[in-house]
């Protein structure tokens, strides 16, 4: 695993956030980015297409663990958060980023067919990154997409479900202790849906008798 002494030398994942370099551009938290990170069945040598990509903290955990012989390609299209995800590769050690400057879906033509998609920004564009991803994800591969409004949650499910995915469906709700005087006491994040579209394989849902 590639990691630099500032790193993070664990194989679980959920690095902590205060350990990546951060700015004013949202950052996914750490209890989301671990079962997001679980939904994208990340193996050694898979290429990951990582859009809307922000301070690059899932970036960097999946860099960590597809290894040296895998890839990330980041795409953001702030100047700050290229800036992060280039600092914070950079502390991690994972050389095995490429950072791309743009808007997807319009960047994402020529880039290297994905095992894995994962969108966690689309800035109004998600049918057409959906579509984009679809026509280059390899046989096999999964689609994930974190949504925070209920909006984005039901155009992800009616998207990829009109492409024959199968659907596995989580709403997250954390709460962290944080202190309150001599006390503490339990502070909520906000909610995420993490839709996984899985190609070619059957969904862990699958004959239950409620369906997505």
């Amino acid at each position: 695993m590639n990691k630099s002494s500032e790193g993070w030398p664990y194989r679980t994942p959920g690095i902590p956030d205060d350990k990546f370099i951060r700015g004013e551009i949202p950052m996914t938290k750490r209890e989301i980015r671990a079962v997001t990170l679980s939904s994208l069945r990340l193996a050694a040598g898979h290429i990951v297409w990582d859009v809307g990509a922000g301070s690059g903290s899932l970036t960097v955990e999946a860099a960590l663990m597809v290894e040296e012989d895998g890839k990330v390609i980041a795409i953001e299209r702030q100047d700050e958060g290229l800036e992060l995800i280039r600092k914070n590769s950079e502390k991690f050690g994972a050389k095995n980023i490429e950072i791309v400057s743009g808007e997807a879906p319009e960047v994402l033509e020529g880039l290297a067919a994905p095992d894995r998609v994962f969108i966690g920004g689309s800035g109004g564009n998600l049918a057409g990154i959906i579509e984009a991803a679809d026509e280059r994800l390899k046989p096999g591969g999964c689609l994930v997409i974190n949504a925070v409004t209920i909006d984005t949650l039901c155009n992800a499910r009616r998207e990829l479900k009109s492409r024959g995915y199968r659907l596995e469906i989580s709403q997250v709700q954390c709460a962290r202790a944080n202190p309150l005087g001599s006390y503490h006491m339990f502070e909520g994040l906000n909610p995420v849906h993490v839709i996984c579209g899985l190609r070619g394989e059957k969904s862990e849902a699958e004959g239950e008798s409620h369906k997505l």
